[in-house]
């Protein structure tokens, strides 16, 4: 009896102490599991994790998902015991589906450090995804073309540097007057061929309709809506029309043609411009026979002939966006927080997102001298610095499907062929958006 007693005796004892994990049993350590979105990242951050351990003793877990899969791999994930704490969403309308995992961060000190704090995923006051990198683009153009231009004395604009092209009007009359002196130029076109081949159209049915409905619901002061009013449609036109009537190739033969062939003619010397992001730069620095310099290529905001555009920056933002696991216990999701500050706050973490991710970083803890080496990546940083300067959103995490998307790439191709107006365009757009939206939320449409 008195062994009985002492053995219940300790089990209380045990209890009341609150180690659920067994007498003489330690309480359990905080984890970190990190379901990665990025196959070709996977050994660094395995090495990111190794190195944490090794200076916290807080183990961190990885797991990569297979290329095309992680949405897949992260319900499966989700639903385990032990489920990721930290994960991504791809911005406002994927959050959606994952919002009831994610953990508010407005109060920690990885949102604070912010540069454009309106990029984070917000839902009212809280803040629930958190932009790890940025990407950035534009039109990038050759300064060596362009200086040859302002020598011409049979040129018609009066420009003596890029630096006064700040609106659309000015682009316009430079690259139309540019078109005028192909040969003296030695180029086939001003901008490099808008690429509408099978799945190539990508710069144009997302990233440059981006401007429109960015401008869009900046006026109405909104982060999303059911029913687009396309009201910036003339804005978007106009540049596209400048691209599509000075290209490398004629506009009705746009379907032959690639982004890689795009990227060829740019950086061959063929064309002047070309629209693209930062990570072009790897594409132009390892193309056979380049013949761009590297302190020849420069950004130039998209001008569309907005209002006050002398101020607009390049379109900055990501698709990639942290989220911490609210379903995690406390300690996991505050050892997932103080892993993040370490990563972007630390000297040991910043070197692996600059040097070894080659992340632009979108935080304040990161110094210029700290972004990525290479000439574009480096503009971004610095016009996301430029308090002179308002960057513009990447909005088109908004858009309601990939079927909006090829419908719109689908519509813009037949346009520049002369197969149907401008009107049906437009058309198209505003009707699309609405019945994706509304399948969207009915919870019948993947993205």
């Amino acid at each position: 009896m008195r062994r009985k007693f002492l053995t219940v005796l300790g089990l209380s004892a045990c209890l009341g102490l609150g180690l659920f994990s067994g007498c003489g049993q330690k309480a359990e350590e905080p984890r970190i599991y990190y379901l990665n979105y990025k196959p070709e990242s996977t050994d660094i951050w395995k090495e990111i994790a190794r190195e944490y351990e090794a200076e916290t003793g807080i183990e961190v877990r990885i797991l990569t998902a297979a290329s095309g899969s992680y949405e897949q791999t992260l319900k499966s994930e989700i639903a385990k015991q032990g489920a990721p704490t930290l994960f991504q969403i791809n911005g406002p309308v994927d959050y959606q589906k994952w919002k009831n995992y994610c953990r508010d961060l407005s109060e920690t000190r990885f949102y604070s450090w912010l540069l454009e704090p309106d990029m984070a995923v917000k839902d009212g006051d809280g803040v629930y995804g958190i932009p790890y990198v940025v990407e950035g683009y534009g039109i990038i153009y050759n300064e060596n073309i362009l200086q040859k231009y302002f020598s011409l004395p049979s040129r018609k604009t009066d420009f003596a540097s890029m630096d006064e092209v700040n609106n659309f009007s000015k682009l316009k009359a430079l690259v139309e007057d540019m078109s005028e002196h192909l040969g003296e130029l030695g180029i086939e076109g001003v901008f490099a061929s808008t690429s509408f081949s099978e799945g190539e159209d990508w710069r144009w049915h997302t990233h440059l309709p981006n401007l429109p409905v960015y401008y869009e619901f900046s006026e109405k002061g909104i982060a999303d809506e059911e029913q687009l009013d396309f009201s910036y449609e003339e804005n978007f036109k106009n540049i596209f029309d400048l691209y599509i009537d000075n290209s490398c190739t004629a506009r009705e033969d746009l379907a032959t043609k690639t982004v890689d062939d795009s990227m060829e003619e740019f950086a061959r010397g063929k064309a002047a411009m070309v629209q693209n992001g930062n990570w072009a730069w790897g594409q132009i620095s390892q193309i056979d026979d380049n013949q761009v310099k590297e302190e020849d290529v420069k950004f130039l905001p998209i001008y569309t002939g907005v209002d006050g555009e002398e101020e607009q920056g390049l379109c900055i933002g990501t698709e990639s966006y942290i989220c911490v696991n609210s379903m995690a216990s406390e300690a996991d999701q505050q050892a997932s927080i103080d892993f993040l500050e370490w990563l972007y706050g630390s000297e040991e973490g910043k070197k692996y997102v600059t040097e070894s991710l080659g992340f632009i970083s979108p935080f304040n803890t990161f110094a210029y001298e700290e972004s990525p080496n290479d000439p574009l990546a480096r503009q971004i940083v610095s016009d996301m610095s430029d308090s002179t300067k308002k960057s513009v959103n990447w909005d088109f995490t908004t858009f309601p499907s990939q079927r909006f998307k090829v419908e719109l790439g689908n519509s813009l191709h037949a346009y520049c062929k002369g197969e149907i107006t401008w009107d049906k365009v437009v058309e198209s757009v505003k009707n699309t958006w609405a019945s994706e939206k509304a399948l969207l939320h009915e919870g019948g449409k993947e993205n």
